[in-house]
């Protein structure tokens, strides 16, 4: 065998030997390792924030969810199930698709400028709605009232969160259809009320999913 051959195996035996090593380091090591801090420290968010009830899984924090009625015959959008505090509109996921109801089939914004003709009307009819739903006898929403997040979708459409403002002109509508005592819906309210991450970053907030949990467990004792 001559030299020019001999170094052409050698060369070869060599990338192989460093292509094993670096499939063995970047490819297994390296995973296995992340994974085990991740899962060792972050527990929850590594598996996706999961949250739980009854003990099943039965979403994500970081993923809204739709509280609708049954779709009735000939109906192509569904009414919301008012026993149940709501989201933010969900305009973002489109028409054409399942994604309406938050099935994560892809997600995103309408992307429409302050003075399209749509979104206009989007909005007007949201805070129409917003008013009537939640205006019951003793209570009623004034417009001025209504805050942003409760007519508007967000970049993602898929927002799990509310602010306080709009879980608190829910509270009427959700203790009336429970038959449940308003304070007690109120103290729901504040105790899934977050305040800003570390005390200055975003806005306060409430999860939604997991306020309707605690809604949920507050009808079984009430």
């Amino acid at each position: 065998m001559n030299n020019s051959v001999s170094n052409t195996l050698r060369l070869l035996g060599a990338g192989l030997r460093a292509l094993l090593v670096l499939t063995l380091v970047t490819g297994v090591i390296y995973p296995l390792v992340v994974t085990g801090i991740a899962q060792g420290l972050f527990n929850d968010k590594a598996n996706g924030s999961e949250i739980k009830a009854d003990g099943k899984v039965v979403g994500s924090s970081l993923i809204g969810q739709a509280y609708n009625l049954p779709l009735k015959k000939g109906q192509e959008t569904p009414e919301p199930d008012l026993k149940w505090f709501q989201g933010r509109p969900q305009n973002g996921l489109g028409v054409n698709s399942v994604n309406t109801q938050y099935k994560l089939i892809l997600s995103g914004a309408t992307n429409r400028s302050g003075d399209n003709a749509d979104l206009i009307k989007w909005v007007k009819d949201a805070k129409a709605a917003v008013i009537k739903d939640n205006s019951v006898a003793g209570y009623t929403v004034k417009p001025a009232e209504v805050p942003a997040d409760a007519v508007t979708s967000s970049g993602s459409g898929l927002d799990p969160d509310i602010s306080p403002q709009y879980a608190q002109i829910q509270v009427h509508r959700v203790a009336e259809k429970n038959n449940i005592p308003v304070d007690k819906v109120e103290k729901l309210v504040k105790d899934h009320t977050e305040g800003r991450t570390l005390g200055f970053m975003g806005e306060p907030r409430v999860n939604v999913l997991e306020l309707n949990i605690a809604l949920k467990e507050l009808i079984k004792g009430n």
